[in-house]
């Protein structure tokens, strides 16, 4: 089957930009990986998107002014993307901005308007990519695992399995791929808690490089009480909101203990993950903005079986990667392929998500 060319947008729960992506695909294999690039939301967008999101699915009365907001930043950024790059592409996936996700209550909210978006761009757009899981049960997350699977085959190859997909954004996730075995879940706070903590210390927006956090000691006793978090032994599927986990348990202590405190917290919490496998990883392929902390990928080196790389090692765009897996997904929806799992989400059957928006005439 000839691949459709697919554009991808994605922001995360960090909400620190617009990742765009453009791939070729027929929704089961990868044809070609097109250009990629994120482009920043205006600061009041983004400000006022963080300020949703730590509502904690209150303060709905402003979703309606940020869904435009994020709506209009996305148009820019997709037409810019388009321009520079002259695509023609055959649609656009809009996953939209979360701003809360409570699975247990069957609601997700990701904003942004895609009729809007494909009335401007005058293209097919592809939103809603979550709600057809939530409707069958599922937690509406992760999504990407059938895309990680897909760059299995493509890059990785069957000899270095069973292995892990470790994402470590805002939240951790990872998709545990052993043969045709796809098994997937929400770990617990990636970088979230340490870059609210460094934000809130007037100390920039994240730990660069895990500077501060190299600095610091670990509080143990501490530690060990956050540990307890029930959610952490639970089996998956599971799916957290950016805001599940309070970052409280190391209030009053200096910026650079804090910091390695919290961040030892998310090395521990993803060592106790691989207990929740079937099989111990022979490799793990970490995503995301904390595979660029050289001082949490030591700490998962020290604490995980296998081995423990980035992504990037592999050819694999650590930075795009969930934005093609956006487009990957609208690829699915259009042949018809299913794009959850009940071993990814917990939805009853395979679910076939997302809805196509056409541009008004």
């Amino acid at each position: 089957m000839t691949g459709w060319s697919v554009v991808g947008t994605i922001s995360g729960t960090s909400a620190d930009g617009i990742d765009l992506a453009e791939i070729s695909t027929d929704g089961d294999t990868i044809d070609r990986f097109g250009p990629s690039e994120t482009t920043g939301y205006r600061p009041a967008t983004r400000e006022r998107v963080l300020e949703a999101a730590g509502l904690k699915g209150e303060g709905r009365q402003h979703w309606p002014q940020i869904a435009r907001n994020v709506t209009e930043d996305h148009v820019a950024a997709i037409r810019a993307f388009i321009g520079r790059h002259a695509l023609t592409p055959d649609a656009i996936v809009f996953h939209g901005q979360t701003v809360w996700h409570d699975p247990k209550a069957g609601e997700t909210i990701q904003l942004g308007d895609p009729q809007a978006l494909a009335d401007d761009l005058r293209l097919p757009v592809i939103g809603d990519v979550r709600l057809a899981d939530m409707e069958a049960g599922g937690e509406g997350a992760p999504l990407v695992p059938v895309y990680h699977r897909a760059l299995a085959k493509t890059l990785v190859g069957t000899d270095r399995e069973p292995l892990c997909f470790l994402n470590i954004g805002g939240v951790s996730n990872l998709t545990f791929i052993d043969g045709e075995d796809l098994l997937a879940f929400d770990i617990g706070p990636g970088n979230a808690l340490l870059d609210d903590w460094v934000r809130r210390h007037g100390a920039g927006d994240f730990d660069a490089e895990g500077a501060i956090a190299a600095k610091g000691a670990v509080d143990e006793a501490r530690l060990t009480e956050a540990l307890k978090h029930p959610f952490l032994s639970e089996l998956g599927p599971k799916s957290l909101d950016r805001y599940s986990f309070s970052g409280s348990f190391v209030d009053g202590m200096g910026l650079e203990d804090g910091a390695a405190t919290l961040m030892t917290f998310t090395a521990e919490v993803i060592a106790k993950a691989e207990g929740l496998l079937p099989r111990k990883p022979r490799l793990w392929l970490v995503c995301g903005g904390g595979r660029l902390n050289p001082v949490l990928m030591q700490a998962l080196r020290d604490r995980l079986s296998g081995d423990v790389v980035s992504a990037d090692d592999f050819r694999i765009d650590g930075d795009a990667l969930e934005a093609q897996a956006m487009a990957f997904l609208g690829a699915r929806l259009t042949a018809g392929l299913p794009t959850t799992f009940p071993e990814t989400t917990g939805a009853s059957q395979p679910v076939v998500g997302g809805k196509i928006f056409r541009p008004g005439t």
